[in-house]
């Protein structure tokens, strides 16, 4: 960025992609690293928290950055791949300064922070933030947006970002992730501190965090619940997915899961029961409960509607159930499974009885994993029902959570086929 290029305020660098000289995606930016300074001068801007293809995040320092602009970062094409790991003297900017409530030197008020400006200085490879852009007025909350005048003022008229607060807010973070996939801001709760992790945990909505928990390492996920009240931490679990759920609770003392239970609605701690009743690594323990189910006399056009639910994964959408009476598992006698593509090639009105695939076998409940790895592998399945000795539908295992029980723990924190010593030039 040539020096007198206009300022850049930070929440446009978010996820904005990184490419070396010859025009190759090299990763994201995730966040920016500052160095606070002494006095009232304005912090240095070290560098970029870049996240990998891999999900790595590595340190870019702005000395190899030549540019910044149209909504992309230009490097200098070499980069060290090495763990990006955060000194003491260093803070992240989105995920410690934003939301802060900080005060203006002139009048003494209290002031929470939306968002801040950088700008390379005069004549020389170093940037630095030289501009907050704050909101007048008493303190948002999860589920309410703060209200006042908002203004942009030099760093020098603000004191307090050095200072450790208890009980910040999120919105304006969350509001820079916003478009993140759950599987993308899982990471980015992974890498804040214990204290910022639940105070973003908060302030997402029940939904919203529920996809986040199935998405984060065990750890995370009983760190974050523990922090909740009771009566959310029931509200998340049951707008998981049950076999998400059923995991997470079974990692928790007894006592803590009988509490939560009680709070739950009664079908879905029924749901869970039967959930922790089997072993973890089982078709039972795998299997979610809320697979697409239908009567024999459904059509192909009701098929495709239940298709169409956007809530659905895409396994858990690839295939429809048909089941006698009652619809919702377990239920009664299972008669066969029809395929998606099989439904795009039959005309709307025809029945779902008519085109079942009856010859494949389901799933034992007991079956375990290497068995229902086998068979997703010999039969090209991303779901599979699961089916009891007395031929009701209990459930559906989807190949997601195959791969999540087959993969090695900590397979969401390891990134493969890359050395950490390495770097890459891509000049």
């Amino acid at each position: 960025m040539a020096a007198g290029a206009p300022r850049i305020f930070v929440s446009h660098l978010s996820g904005i992609a990184v490419f070396d000289p010859a025009g190759d995606q090299v990763g994201r930016v995730r966040d920016l690293v500052v160095m606070l300074r002494v006095g009232q001068r304005p912090p240095r801007l070290l560098g970029l928290v870049v996240e990998l293809a891999t999900r790595r995040r590595i340190f870019l320092p702005m000395t190899r950055v030549t540019a910044i602009q149209s909504g992309q970062v230009i490097t200098t094409g070499v980069l060290n791949v090495r763990r990006f790991e955060q000194r003491p003297t260093e803070r992240l900017v989105f995920g410690e300064l934003l939301d802060r409530r900080v005060t203006l030197t002139e009048t003494g008020e209290e002031v929470s922070v939306l968002d801040l400006s950088v700008h390379q200085l005069p004549a020389r490879r170093e940037w630095e933030i030289d501009r907050v852009f704050v909101r007048k007025g008493r303190k948002g909350s999860a589920f309410r947006r703060a209200k006042g005048e908002a203004l942009t003022v030099e760093w020098t008229a603000v004191t307090g970002f050095s200072l450790e607060e208890q009980g910040q807010g999120a919105e304006s973070l969350l509001a820079t992730f916003e478009q993140l996939r759950p599987a993308d801001l899982a990471n980015v709760l992974h890498h804040l501190s214990p204290k910022r992790r639940a105070e973003v945990a908060a302030a997402l909505d029940d939904d919203r965090l529920a996809d986040v928990l199935e998405e984060l390492p065990e750890d995370d996920q009983i760190e974050i619940l523990g922090k909740l009240k009771e009566e959310r931490a029931a509200d998340v679990l049951e707008a998981m997915d049950p076999d998400d759920a059923a995991d997470l609770l079974g990692e928790l003392p007894t006592d803590d899961q009988e509490r939560l239970l009680r709070l739950m609605q009664p079908g879905d701690a029924a749901d869970m029961r039967r959930l922790m009743s089997y072993e973890d690594r089982t078709a039972g323990g795998l299997m979610t409960t809320e697979p697409i189910v239908l009567r024999p006399d459904a059509t192909v056009a009701d098929a495709l509607a239940r298709v169409r639910n956007a809530d659905l994964s895409p396994a858990l959408a690839a295939q429809v159930y048909v089941c006698r009476p009652p619809d919702e598992t377990p239920t009664g006698k299972y008669l066969g499974t029809v395929h998606f593509q099989r439904l795009l090639r039959e005309p709307p009105p025809s029945l779902v009885s008519s085109i079942l695939d009856s010859d494949l076998q389901p799933l034992d409940p007991e079956a375990e994993l290497p068995a229902i790895a086998g068979f997703f592998a010999t039969y090209d399945m991303v779901a599979a029902p699961v089916v009891d000795e007395a031929g009701s539908l209990l459930g559906a295992v989807t190949v997601d959570d195959v791969l999540d029980h087959m993969l090695p723990e900590d397979w969401r924190e390891t990134e493969f086929h890359l050395d950490e010593e390495v770097a890459t030039d891509g000049s």
